[in-house]
């Protein structure tokens, strides 16, 4: 009996330590481009995709791809965020107006875009931090390989994947999470 007690009570904490370090996508904030806070956990209920983006990189063409998967689906109770980066080659040297603009004139975007955050390296942004490391999200080691890398997060703000930049964002893993496909 006191060893079914004990072993008892020791998963208690092991739950109660489990529940105190694990964070969600809910737990972060953003800014938006035009400089506004912006809270994730106002997103509770719906998928989102968190790219991070460049205006001066090759698959910056994405961006139409992007805005088109989420006018198919916004309604859908699914969002795109987008975070511009300057981590690779210098390919978003743009502030965040000539980012809004450039997005905004170049491929008509409506998806949230953030302001330009770094998304590696020792100035990481604490939401990058968690989508990259499994010892933060639980799930998975991402390390962000290049521009418009694209993470899944599902309806309870749990990361549940990961796309890489060559992958378009219609391609069939994002389009059958969306769908709800297996």
């Amino acid at each position: 009996m006191k060893f079914l007690s004990l072993i008892i009570a020791f998963t208690a904490m092991i739950n109660i330590a489990n529940s105190q370090t694990s964070k969600s996508f809910y737990d972060f904030k953003a800014t938006t481009l035009e400089g506004k806070p912006f809270d994730l956990s106002s997103l509770k209920g719906k998928k989102v995709l968190v790219v991070n983006t460049a205006s001066k990189c090759g698959y910056t063409p994405q961006y139409a791809q992007l805005e088109a998967l989420y006018k198919k689906y916004s309604g859908k109770d699914f969002v795109i965020i987008g975070f511009p980066a300057n981590n690779f080659m210098s390919q978003e040297p743009g502030t965040n107006g000539e980012i809004r603009e450039f997005c905004s004139t170049k491929f008509g975007v409506t998806f949230p875009m953030m302001s330009k955050i770094s998304v590696k390296g020792k100035n990481i942004d604490p939401l990058y931090s968690w989508l990259t490391n499994k010892d933060e999200n639980g799930v998975m080691d991402a390390p962000v390989k290049w521009n418009f890398q694209k993470f899944m997060i599902d309806e309870n703000g749990k990361l549940i994947g990961m796309v890489p930049p060559t992958d378009v964002p219609d391609c069939d893993k994002i389009i059958n999470w969306i769908e709800n496909k297996k």
